[in-house]
């Protein structure tokens, strides 16, 4: 990956990670931004590659914090 790519993918995973946090309602946490940024470069590289299909797939595969605990789906499960 040259440097050109890095960015819109950091930007693309930020916001869609950012998405899920608005859409649950929950207040920033350290251990579910790294679940969910994970899994939405995991998605990211199964072919998801926009905000909106991040974010969707994020929401409906971690339903709440508590889905980004221990246990927590993979993006191969969704699959």
């Amino acid at each position: 990956m040259d440097g050109q790519q890095v960015e819109p993918v950091v930007a693309v995973v930020s916001e869609a990670v950012r998405r899920w946090f608005e859409f649950y309602e929950v207040p920033l946490d350290e251990r579910a931004s790294n679940t969910l940024c994970s899994a939405a470069i995991s998605l990211y590289g199964d072919g998801y590659q926009t905000v909106d299909d991040i974010a969707t797939m994020l929401i409906g595969t971690y339903v709440g914090i508590w889905a980004t605990r221990i246990n927590a789906p993979t993006s191969a499960s969704v699959h």
